[in-house]
């Protein structure tokens, strides 16, 4: 290079060996800021007021040496890295994971109205919904279907949830099964889907007398309407004390919960506040309003009981309304508020903590991470806290009173006023080998085949028991778990043999007519429940004397 090409213009910049090396070495393009300005123009960067991810991923896609899919990137790495840092609730929903996620808030979705379980390589109809599409083009229980469509999907390694993909869809469009029914030659059937319900109220019946009990799995849109109807249906028959069990209840609709809370209470009585760093307090009070202020109440909770289940056995707790009767439930008592995204994805975003009316708060801690957070509950059994009440240590710090006085303890979760142990009889090697198996579930399917007829049109619980009583169930299913390579283990089928019995009955009744049919034979082996039952007798022998 001539001397003259080095000695340029003193207004460019000049480049030390030092910086020249740098740039060898570690592959860096040097330019001067206005080229680099007008890169970016020419790639379409974003403008200058975009954040620094909007930057850094626009110069990803736009100059990255390999191709990316920068959707990808986004939604897997990027905004679960920056949500990472925050509370445990705080997550990113994607655009396709919408329609289920508002499936669960507004209890229903576009569908053909049956209960399926795919039974060695084959779909078999549990259920068909009364009054749903499927029963009105005629598909029956127990009917195999061997394809959706032109898709084959018996013998097919297939999943249950691409399966039931298949089924749903928009309401009013049309799906074709082809059906296998006993002998029968198979045949098609042209389904148009409806609007199928997602029950929120499993069941209410009444165990005796004068006791009504409703369990509730979840709180979205419908669960008021359910929820008072099961209700009344109870008090027009006797009911004076009601059992409402959330067990397993993982929450849904804040405002649903409140009047549901709102049903049992006096006039004035606050039911909860909201507060957070850009959220005023709040406060949720009582109309006076409700139908059910008289009736006595029990609420059941565990472990899984979370977030609007822990508000309304808190509400309930804190103004002396009811008893609460289980074991220490999750510990979410955090806010959230779902904002649409302009591709159809969401934030659900915290914004305040949930405080009952004693002031406390349901939230456990989340400082040391996500991780431990959600392993809080094996943290909790491997300390005893599900067999043992004395386990549990409270903060005198923490210390709250209900309205008459009571004293509760805040540090997450809301803590029974009965404690009851988790069960643990009849737990073997053999019953868990069984569970794992699903041996006992379809046991109960190919019990349903060969009984079906006689079955199928019986409507009480009793009379269903008083059939299956005729057999041996447990030995039954022994040999029909054995014939599948579990081996028999007598001694501990002696040990596991009223729970498998019990169970058996129940899926069988399920079958027969549904959760009715269900519920009242799981909860004769149930103690959370029956020590429910034994404090609202106790309770009334008191008043009666």
């Amino acid at each position: 290079m001539k001397s003259s090409e080095m000695n340029k213009s003193n207004s460019r910049a000049v480049l030390t060996p030092v910086v020249l090396v740098l740039a060898v070495v570690f592959g860096i393009l040097i330019a001067p800021a206005v080229t680099r300005q007008r890169q970016a123009a020419r790639h379409h960067f974003l403008p200058v007021n975009g954040s620094k991810l909007d930057y850094i991923l626009g110069m990803i896609k736009h100059s990255y040496v390999d191709s990316v899919n920068i959707t990808e990137l986004e939604e897997e790495v990027a905004i679960p890295a920056l949500l990472q840092g925050l509370d445990p609730h705080t997550v990113y929903i994607p655009a396709k994971a919408m329609q289920r996620t508002q499936e669960s808030i507004l209890g229903n979705f576009g569908g053909i109205g049956i209960q399926f379980y795919k039974y060695r390589d084959t779909v078999v109809v549990i259920k068909v919904v009364p009054g749903g599409p499927s029963e009105a083009a005629g598909i029956r229980d127990g009917d195999r279907i061997a394809r959706v469509d032109d898709t084959v999907v018996a013998g097919k390694k297939m999943d249950t949830d691409k399966i039931m993909s298949m089924m749903r869809g928009e309401i009013g469009t049309k799906v074709n099964l082809t059906v296998h029914r006993g002998g029968e030659v198979p045949f098609v059937k042209q389904i148009t889907r409806g609007s199928i319900p997602l029950k929120s109220v499993d069941v209410a019946f009444m165990p005796n007398d004068t006791t009504g009990y409703v369990k509730v799995s979840t709180f979205d849109m419908n669960t008021l309407t359910e929820f008072t109807q099961a209700l009344s249906k109870l008090t027009s028959r006797g009911a004076r004390k009601v059992i409402v069990d959330l067990r397993g209840n993982e929450g849904g609709v804040l405002p649903i919960t409140l009047q549901m809370i709102n049903e049992f209470l006096d006039a004035n009585r606050l039911m909860l506040y909201t507060e957070g760093q850009a959220s005023p307090r709040k406060e949720y009070h009582s109309t006076g309003r409700g139908h059910f202020q008289d009736i006595r109440l029990t609420v059941l909770i565990d472990e899984f009981s979370a977030s609007a289940s822990e508000i309304f056995a808190g509400a309930i707790q804190d103004n002396d309304r009811g008893l609460v009767i289980g074991r220490r439930s999750f510990g979410k008592g955090l806010v959230q508020e779902q904002r649409l995204l302009p591709d159809g994805s969401a934030l659900r975003l915290t914004v305040a903590r949930y405080y009952i009316p004693s002031g406390r708060s349901i939230q456990k801690s989340y400082e040391e991470g996500k991780e431990k957070y959600y392993s809080d509950l094996y943290t909790r059994a491997l300390h005893g806290e599900f067999s043992e009440k004395d386990s549990i240590v409270f903060d005198e710090k923490l210390k709250f009173h209900t309205l008459d006085g009571r004293p509760v303890y805040g540090g997450g979760g809301i803590m029974p006023d009965i404690f009851v142990p988790v069960d643990t009889s009849g737990n073997t090697r053999y019953l868990n080998a069984i569970l794992r198996s699903n041996f006992l579930y379809e046991f109960t399917i190919d019990f349903m085949d060969h009984h079906r007829a006689r079955l199928s049109g019986m409507k009480e619980v009793d009379e269903i028991l008083a059939y299956l009583n005729r057999y041996n169930l447990v030995n039954d299913l022994a040999n029909y778990a054995a014939e599948r390579g579990l081996k028999r283990d007598e001694a501990d089928i002696r040990a596991s043999r009223a729970w498998l019995d019990n169970r058996v009955k129940a899926y069988i009744a399920r079958h027969v007519i549904d959760d009715d049919g269900f519920y009242p034979i799981l909860l004769q082996m149930d103690e959370t429940f029956q020590k429910a039952l034994e404090n609202m007798t106790i309770e009334n022998m008191a008043v009666q004397q």
